[in-house]
C-alpha cells in the first residue's frame, strides 16, 4: 500500500517528527459522495428517539355506546363518540414507537469514513499533535492551546486526556472522541480535526481496506 508522510507538532505548535500513513485511507483519488450521505443518514436515523406516540379509537376515553340509532333521525349515521371523525377521538394511522435503525454493512461504514477522511484531508482540515498532555482542565486554557496550532472554529479531538476532554466539554465548539468512535458525521460537522499520533494510527488500522 501507498504511504505518506504527514506533520506532527506538539501543543506549542513545534515540529515533532511525522507520522506515516496510508494513501488508500486518507488520501483517495476518488470520493464516493453518495456512501458519505448513506453513512450521514444511517448515524441519525440511529440517533432518532422513535418514542412518538399518539392514541387510536381504543385508547382515547370515551364510551363505545352508538350516539343515535341507525335510522330514523334524519342525521349523518354514527358509531362512537370515540371516532376518528369526531374532536377528541382517536388518531388514525399515528405514529407509534419504533426504531428507526437499519442495516448498514461494516465494509461500507469503513469505506465511508476513509471517504470522510480523504475530503478533510484535502481540505487541510486535519492535524496531528504529538499527544494531548495539558496540564490544566481549564476550558481557557485548551482554547489557548488550539489557538497555537491553528484552530480557531469548531474542532473534534481525538484520542484526548482526560483534563483536554473535561476542558472541552464547557465548550459548544469542541466536542472530544476516541480514536474508534470517530464517525462520517463528526468528521464532517466540525471544521476540524485534532488528532494525537497514537490515535490516528489506531484509526487507519481499523479502517484501512
Amino acid at each position: 500500500m501507498a504511504t505518506f508522510n504527514h506533520p506532527v507538532v506538539n501543543l506549542e505548535n513545534k515540529a515533532a517528527g511525522s507520522v506515516e500513513l496510508l494513501a488508500e485511507v486518507f488520501k483517495l483519488e476518488e470520493v464516493n459522495n453518495h456512501l458519505i450521505w448513506e453513512a450521514v443518514r444511517h448515524h441519525l436515523a440511529r440517533r432518532r428517539a422513535g418514542t412518538a406516540k399518539t392514541k387510536d379509537k381504543s385508547e382515547v376515553s370515551g364510551s363505545g355506546r352508538k350516539l343515535w340509532k341507525q335510522k330514523g333521525t334524519g342525521r349523518a349515521r354514527v358509531g362512537s363518540i370515540r371516532s376518528t371523525l369526531w374532536k377528541g377521538g382517536g388518531t388514525a394511522h399515528g405514529p407509534n414507537p419504533r426504531c428507526f435503525d437499519y442495516a448498514f454493512p461494516k465494509r461500507a461504514r469503513r469505506a465511508a469514513l476513509r471517504n470522510a477522511l480523504s475530503v478533510k484531508f484535502a481540505s487541510g482540515q486535519v492535524l496531528v499533535v504529538e499527544d494531548w498532555t495539558v496540564d490544566s482542565h481549564k476550558t481557557k486554557a485548551l482554547i489557548a492551546t488550539l489557538g497555537k496550532i491553528g484552530v480557531s472554529g469548531s474542532a473534534l479531538l481525538v484520542g484526548t486526556s482526560e483534563k483536554a476532554a473535561m476542558a472541552a466539554a464547557n465548550n459548544p465548539k469542541l466536542a472530544t472522541i476516541e480514536s474508534l468512535g470517530v464517525n462520517v458525521y463528526d468528521l464532517l460537522k466540525y471544521d476540524q480535526v485534532v488528532f494525537s499520533k497514537e490515535a490516528i494510527l489506531a484509526l487507519q488500522e481499523v479502517v484501512k481496506p
